[in-house]
């Protein structure tokens, strides 16, 4: 299956303790059906020093569903769903619904 979020997207959280916050995704994980999004979902990490990492309380992003993320459209960044359509030259493309912009370009 094709996928409606990639590495580099901006999306919006739908869902959950950060609803409404938009952010870049920096991963995507398909087989856990998750993703890392820039700012979003920070938790605390107490780790230990060591001889090449300080030790403390670091800040981290966590793994969020991607069911609880939504493309955010290219005009003005509220959340949209995506759809798939091929181009006379056979390219398949992302598009978003809200605007019906493409994303591939």
């Amino acid at each position: 299956m094709a996928a409606k979020i990639k590495k580099g997207d901006n999306v919006v959280v739908t869902t959950g303790r950060d609803k409404g916050k938009t952010g870049e995704v920096i991963q995507v994980m398909p087989k856990e059906e998750r993703a890392l999004v820039r700012g979003v979902n920070m938790v605390k990490r107490h780790t230990r020093q060591s001889m090449n990492q300080e030790g403390g309380i670091i800040s981290k992003e966590a793994p969020i569903h991607l069911s609880n993320l939504a493309y955010a459209d290219p005009k003005d960044g509220k959340a949209t769903r995506v759809g798939f359509k091929t181009l006379d030259d056979g390219r398949k493309v992302r598009f978003a619904k809200r605007s019906g912009d493409l994303i591939d370009g």
